[in-house]
């Protein structure tokens, strides 16, 4: 009896909602970066190759 009123409490309590958050939230952004990537990859070498043209001109 007292096994269950402890799991009830922990499906009630909310102490660890600040847990499954952020792992949900990593969860969305790998996926996001995942199906995204090459267009990442496209954005991240433009900027650099930016940066080091721009340097140089320097």
């Amino acid at each position: 009896m007292n096994r269950s009123k402890g799991f009830k409490n922990f499906l009630v309590s909310e102490e660890g909602m600040g847990t499954v958050e952020i792992i949900l939230i990593i969860v969305v952004l790998i996926s996001l970066v995942i199906i995204f990537k090459s267009q990442l990859t496209s954005l991240v070498n433009t900027i650099f190759n930016k940066i080091t043209t721009t340097a140089n001109s320097i």
